[in-house]
């Protein structure tokens, strides 16, 4: 039938056709009989076993208007033209992440309709996955062993309503022992944060027979909550046969600026670097390391440089980084953080010194000190004497509270206009404070005013669209009109701009109608 379907009935004639009917009729017929022949024929399968209950999730529902808009944020799966061009609405998709960590603030239970498409999302998009997962609450769990697709979420940190509480010490054990390695990983976290002691602790009965891999995730929980009391166990994975693991103890010890570890560190850095008064005035001497030896290596430092890098610089680094940076204001004349940055640093080391110390001032988060190595950000270098990178600047803001982080970066963009601000942008607090949002749609219209393009500010516009405060969208009303074009101006670039900010300011209005559905006091199901 498949043949003469193909080559057509007046090429080949049906043989067994029913008599007095047209070839192709007879044709459908025959198909039609052969169709039910076949699935009357087919046996029953054994029966399954039933999949046990769906977990009850506990949490209160979601309100009516905010569950129909997960749905439609859901639907969305626009993800922006592929060109510069973007249109005038709203990238829905792009709003997801948000409206789940509002979600996850309240508290609010999943609709059981929209898990589905929720952990579909999730599947496509792995920054979507905490908290999807954590939303989802244990029925995502319960779905992803029905579905292979679903699977990732065994292997992510699940949400913290699948877990026994920190005080049923005989269910947390038992997880402990038995559970998988994502719901091992997730109650470590929860033990940390609330009671550290308990979850060093179980770590350390199970440590000695964890894989390597996993002992190095295990062991990077230990920064929540991480304290003098954790030094014992730190020290004693200084031994550990894995060197990441090595490096992660170290770096965690280094982190403690009365451990031991920190102790030896500063004394072997203080070596190296010292305060020279021989000339007009005084200036930081430098002193690298001459060797790595095997203390230096049990205590974190790597022997073998990267490709490009000068061992002695490269050991030089290491040590500055892991050094308590108190060390210095005792070390350096007792002069402030701000002063020794300031100092001038003899042969060329100055670059080399200050990208240590910008390390250490990270990994200790000390804002004194980022404060001092970033500088005033009107300086026509865009940065401090010590913010070698953007990379660099930016994870020196992450030290610093949310209010002193979007001042200095509103600084920098009213002094350097939006060009290399997009890194900076990204480690601000959202939404963003007003003197940041104001800087920011300030540059964008003095952008607007210089006649090009928007689309080279696609980034920073899609920062603006997730992050401007919504209450933003009355003052840029006047921004909606497209301007007169002037004689210099790129084509039609005066429209795009229009276009882009009203797109923009579209966003903003629907986040705020986002908000106030979260808000709502209304918990019926949506019809």
């Amino acid at each position: 039938m498949v043949a003469i379907a193909l080559l057509g009935t007046d090429r080949r004639p049906l043989s067994h056709g029913a008599s007095g009917r047209a070839a192709p009729v007879a044709l459908l017929d025959a198909a039609a009989v052969a169709t039910v022949r076949r699935r009357a024929g087919v046996r029953p399968a054994p029966p399954a076993p039933r999949p046990a209950r769906a977990p009850e999730d506990p949490r209160p529902a979601l309100p009516a208007p905010a569950a129909r808009r997960l749905a439609t944020l859901l639907a969305d799966r626009s993800g922006g033209s592929g060109s510069g061009r973007r249109g005038s609405s709203p990238d829905l998709m792009e709003l997801l992440p948000q409206w789940l960590a509002a979600a996850n603030a309240h508290g609010y239970a999943a609709p059981p309709q929209a898990l589905p498409p929720l952990l579909d999302a999730a599947r496509g998009r792995t920054d979507l996955r905490p908290a999807a997962l954590a939303f989802a609450g244990p029925r995502a769990l319960w779905l992803a062993r029905l579905n292979p697709d679903w699977r990732f979420a065994l292997r992510v940190v699940p949400g913290s309503t699948a877990l026994p509480g920190p005080d049923d010490a005989e269910a947390v054990r038992r997880l402990w022992q038995e559970g998988l390695f994502a719901e091992r990983v997730a109650l470590l976290g929860t033990l940390r944060a609330r009671r550290p002691a308990f979850g060093r602790d179980l770590l350390s009965s199970t440590w000695s027979a964890e894989r390597a891999e996993d002992r190095l995730v295990f062991l990077d929980s230990l920064r929540t909550g991480l304290s003098t009391d954790d030094e014992p166990f730190l020290e004693q994975a200084l031994g550990d046969r894995s060197r990441t693991v090595r490096a992660t103890a170290a770096e965690l010890l280094s982190a403690l600026p009365d451990s031991a570890l920190a102790t030896r560190m500063a004394v072997r850095a203080a070596a190296c670097v010292t305060l020279d008064r021989t000339g007009n005035s005084p200036a930081i001497a430098v002193e690298p390391p001459s060797a790595c030896d095997l203390t230096m290596e049990r205590d974190g430092a790597v022997a073998t440089p990267p490709a490009g890098r000068g061992e002695r610089s490269w050991w030089l680094g290491q040590l500055v980084e892991a050094a308590p940076l108190g060390t210095w204001e005792e070390r350096l004349g007792g002069r402030s953080a701000r002063e020794i940055v300031a100092l001038p640093v003899a042969d060329g080391w100055q670059g080399e010194l200050h990208a240590a110390w910008c390390r250490a001032a990270v990994r200790q988060g000390d804002a004194t000190w980022s404060r001092a190595l970033l500088g005033s950000p009107a300086a026509p270098d865009a940065g401090g004497p010590g913010a070698v990178s953007l990379a660099e600047r930016a994870k020196l803001l992450t030290t610093l509270d949310p209010a002193d982080r979007a001042e200095w970066v509103a600084g920098f963009i009213a002094t350097h206009g939006l060009s290399e601000a997009f890194q900076l942008l990204g480690v601000c607090a959202v939404p963003w404070a007003p003197p940041l949002g104001r800087a920011v749609v300030d540059a964008l219209d003095i952008a607007r005013d210089a006649g090009s393009y928007p689309w080279s500010f696609s980034g920073v516009m899609g920062l603006a669209e997730r992050c401007l405060d919504p209450a933003e969208a009355a003052r840029m009303q006047v921004l909606l009109a497209v301007p007169d074009e002037r004689d210099d101006a790129a084509p039609g670039a005066g429209g795009y701009w229009a276009e882009a900010f009203q797109r923009l300011v579209t966003t903003l209005r629907l986040r705020a109608a986002m908000a106030d559905e979260l808000d709502a006091t209304s918990s019926s199901p949506p019809p």
